[in-house]
């Protein structure tokens, strides 16, 4: 896909581009790491800073916007060239809204570090952001490689986290049934896998991205997904209830 431009500045212009999609990129998935790394420490100071880094990537996206309208007007681009641009701009977005769901991470941690841990399931949110981490990581060298195979591979992944955030979601509901006192911290954790579990989908969409900007179109594949947490249900068993067995 890549070829010369006769004039050898939008050549420039491109690779500076790309050069500024993966810095954002690299921020986005370093901030995800923090964040993670501070729940499970926990560590309330390390969370902040996550949220004050934020501001980086909020930066860098105005950049990228700003010089993708740039390159439109003075470039006039068209076929592959325009397609880049327009990719850029989109995934520049998205990856906008992964800094977004790392600092809701962050923030949801300062609450939990005053609660007690409630059973392994900060680890499973663990194992989630390493799946999440590299799906990052690899949908944004896909990117630079103009890798379709690489980006799709991605894409498919997404549905290991799907499950991952599934099964979780079923474990913090068993404990705030078990345990009234436990709903306040599963409270903040169901929300944290959610965060993370969006993260994962924001990878699929640039994903979606490297394929339109390579092939000019998006895929013609249902996007797999295996989140069933909008259809969990957990009852209590028979005396699980505080109020079991109470008389009045």
């Amino acid at each position: 896909m890549s070829k010369d431009h006769i004039v050898k500045t939008f050549d420039d212009d491109l690779s500076l581009l790309d050069n500024k999609i993966a810095e954002m990129g690299g921020l986005a998935e370093l901030q995800l790491s923090n964040a993670i790394d501070a729940l499970l420490r926990p560590n309330a100071e390390k969370a902040e800073r996550v949220i004050l880094n934020d501001q980086r990537i909020d930066a860098l996206e105005k950049e990228i916007d700003s010089f993708t309208v740039q390159l439109l007007a003075l470039r006039q681009p068209m076929a592959d060239d325009l397609r880049i641009i327009i990719a850029a701009l989109k995934i520049a977005s998205v990856l906008e809204r992964i800094g977004d769901y790392a600092k809701n991470v962050a923030k949801r941690t300062i609450a939990l570090s005053q609660s007690n841990n409630v059973g392994s399931a900060t680890s499973t949110i663990a194992r989630m952001g390493n799946v999440v981490q590299s799906m990052i990581k690899n949908v944004l060298d896909a990117y630079v490689s103009r890798d379709v195979e690489q980006a799709l591979d991605v894409w498919e992944r997404d549905e290991e986290v799907d499950q991952l955030h599934t099964s979780l979601f079923r474990e913090l509901l068993t404990y705030m049934l078990e345990e009234p006192r436990n709903i306040t911290a599963c409270t903040h954790l169901l929300f944290i896998a959610k965060n993370v579990e969006r993260i994962g989908d924001h990878a699929t969409s640039i994903a979606e991205q490297v394929h339109f900007m390579v092939r000019g179109d998006m895929p013609d594949l249902k996007r797999p997904k295996g989140d069933q947490s909008s259809f969990t249900v957990v009852e209590a068993e028979e005396g699980d209830s505080p109020d079991a067995g109470s008389t009045a």
